[in-house]
């Protein structure tokens, strides 16, 4: 992979959050996935996040039974799940922006809950979209598109 590439890769999922905190660079909705949250908060999902190459951080806390608190690079998201389609997503909430957009993510947890990876969901979904029930319906839609989700971002959980 070039530098460039490595440059590229890492300003794309530098400024994003995850469990959630991937694609604002990419892709910011005016609403969430889902209207409210669609399970409560995983206790596994919990902690203190290192991207596999070390340069991110993340801190995921709870905020109350189904809403998450990320603090990503200095900034705080509200997230929580937001599954549609079978997929685990999430709705993430940049809260220190004026217009508190969303970006939307899909996470995997190993079984072990030692390791997350998270993918943005790509320029499938029209940023125009207003409406969750819309959304929802469109991430079905193109559950099975290859081009629905982004590059993966994995981070391992400090002890």
């Amino acid at each position: 992979m070039t530098s460039s590439n490595l440059t590229r890769r890492s300003l794309g999922f530098g400024v994003a959050i995850c469990l959630c905190i991937l694609a604002f660079n990419a892709c910011q909705y005016e609403v969430p996935i889902t209207s409210s949250p669609t399970r409560k908060v995983q206790e596994q999902l919990l902690g203190n996040w290192v991207s596999l190459d070390g340069k991110e951080n993340m801190r995921v806390r709870r905020l109350d039974n189904s809403t998450y608190v990320v603090y990503y690079d200095g900034d705080l998201f509200r997230a929580y799940h937001s599954d549609v389609a079978e997929m685990p997503l999430a709705s993430v909430q940049d809260l220190n922006s004026n217009d508190r957009k969303y970006a939307y993510v899909a996470w995997k947890l190993s079984s072990d809950g030692k390791q997350l990876t998270l993918r943005s969901v790509n320029k499938v979904i029209p940023k125009e979209s207003k409406d969750s029930a819309a959304v929802a319906a469109l991430l079905t839609k193109n559950a099975r598109n290859p081009e629905l989700f982004g590059e993966e971002i994995e981070f391992r959980k400090e002890k």
